[in-house]
């Protein structure tokens, strides 16, 4: 269903948010019929809850939603939208009880709410539709639902549809619907326009690898976004044990989420000049696989050596932001699902990032925050760039030891990108492991909405 708010001029009850204290100070003001029905029901204003008040004939004229208390709402990402599937079939209309600064990620919530992923069943939640709060800009709000929306369908596509055929097709129809141009370089085509780790990594899957390059908009400053695709990830000769390649349909997070972001640019109609970099592959086995200690030379020129061929999301990425860079774009920014050492430093819930400039680090905090879209900075850490070096080649792709592998990957990544002085890279999850309000179990996007809040700082927007 489209992830949109009921029109305005519908016949909406109104929904009151009563916090778990205030509860008797708006029974003071109430009639009595009123103060019997909610002293007779259970319902203390606890997060979550809800409770609908009928008139005089018996017919629903009022509902009161549970906001519980600011500690309990800080443990939920989108706080209202916990009962927007509670309340009957119908339209709703806040009255009171919303903070100002609080209208937009509750009314993102509550459409987020509304998604399920219903490829192969149908799993569309019954969802109480809700008016867009004053204030609010409603026709944002559902652009930024509909980017979520895609995101998640992407990395939720198993890799038997969404390989990188799949993904590219994915791309074409977003470019479609926003006018821009795309180009696709597949299989050996890769070596002749030199993008050779692409093509190692990607060569030994019957679905060949690809560069995806996407362009939109013809004024204003620059911005490149760099998505990882890798479609499947078995590890390759270093194959994952079974337990951890459950989840890595997921591995092309990085590029669900610029794509989602993508569309939110153009939707918008932002006055900028947007390119986004796809390098889509399936890291297989066959013979054709790459193989630990082969050294590749990069599109840079740099060599590389492999000592583990699991760590191929740089690999793909730094062809990719090598020919980003090349234009000196006035930002890029790359998104993957890149090392589980992100995960041990901040969890699943937060998007590590990394930025080469401390404006472009202090502009995604600031935009975080409202954006309902934690992230959080770590450092490039310059002593640990000879962890990186590993000799025989100018760098490893996966040094051994085991520390501070998010750190070193994007040290690794950071090589590629010379000429650009404002780069960011989001290590992030993507996934959502358990259900949450507004949070369906599943494929999720992570870092997207504080990017495009920061951009309008960023690039002068």
């Amino acid at each position: 269903m489209p992830l949109t708010f009921a029109a305005p001029d519908a016949d909406a009850l109104p929904l009151t948010l009563i916090e778990q204290d205030g509860l008797d100070a708006w029974l003071a003001d109430q009639p009595d019929r009123v103060k019997t029905w909610v002293g007779a029901s259970s319902f203390s204003g606890a997060l979550g809850t809800s409770l609908v008040i009928p008139g005089e004939d018996g017919a629903p004229v009022a509902a009161l939603v549970g906001y519980g208390s600011e500690a309990t709402r800080a443990r939920q990402r989108f706080p209202l939208a916990a009962v927007a599937t509670q309340l009957p079939a119908g339209a709703y209309r806040i009255a009171a009880g919303l903070p100002a600064d609080r209208a937009e990620t509750e009314a993102l919530g509550w459409l987020l709410a509304g998604y399920g992923f219903s490829r192969y069943r149908d799993q569309t939640p019954k969802v109480a539709g809700l008016v867009a709060p004053e204030g609010v800009d409603a026709a944002r709000i559902e652009v930024l639902a509909t980017a979520e929306a895609l995101t998640r369908d992407l990395v939720n596509t198993p890799a038997s549809d969404m390989g990188p055929s799949a993904l590219e097709a994915a791309a074409r129809a977003l470019a479609t619907d926003h006018g821009a141009s795309i180009e696709v370089t597949t299989g050996t085509d890769l070596l002749e326009k030199n993008f050779p780790m692409i093509h190692a990594v990607g060569r030994a899957a019957t679905d060949e690898p690809r560069l995806i390059d996407m362009r939109w908009g013809d004024e204003g400053p620059a911005l490149t976004l760099v998505g990882k695709g890798v479609c499947f990830d078995t590890g390759g000769l270093n194959l994952k044990p079974g337990s951890s390649m459950g989840l890595m349909k997921k591995d092309m997070g990085g590029s669900a989420n610029v794509l989602g972001l993508a569309h939110a640019i153009m939707a918008l109609g932002l006055k900028l000049r947007l390119r986004v970099l796809i390098p889509a592959v399936e890291n297989s086995v066959s013979g054709a696989s790459f193989r630990p200690q082969d050294i590749l030379t990069s599109r840079k020129g740099l060599s590389v050596e492999i000592n583990n061929t699991d760590a191929e999301g740089r690999l793909v990425l730094a062809d990719a932001l090598a020919l980003a860079d090349e234009e000196k774009p006035d930002l890029i920014v790359s998104m993957a699902t890149l090392t589980g050492a992100a995960r041990v430093a901040v969890g699943p819930d937060l998007a590590a990032f990394f930025a080469t400039e401390d404006r472009v680090a202090d502009a995604l905090g600031r935009s975080a925050g409202p954006s309902a879209d934690p992230v959080w900075r770590l450092p490039y850490h310059a002593p640990y760039e000879e962890m990186i070096e590993p000799g025989i080649a100018d760098l490893d792709n996966a040094p051994s030891g085991g520390f501070a592998g998010a750190i070193t990957a994007a040290l690794f990544l950071r090589r590629f990108v010379t000429n650009t002085s404002a780069y960011a890279h989001f290590d992030i999850f993507s996934y959502q492991l358990s259900a949450a309000p507004g949070r369906s179990k599943g494929g999720f996007g992570q870092g997207g909405r504080a990017i495009l809040g920061a951009l309008p700082d960023l690039l002068d927007l």
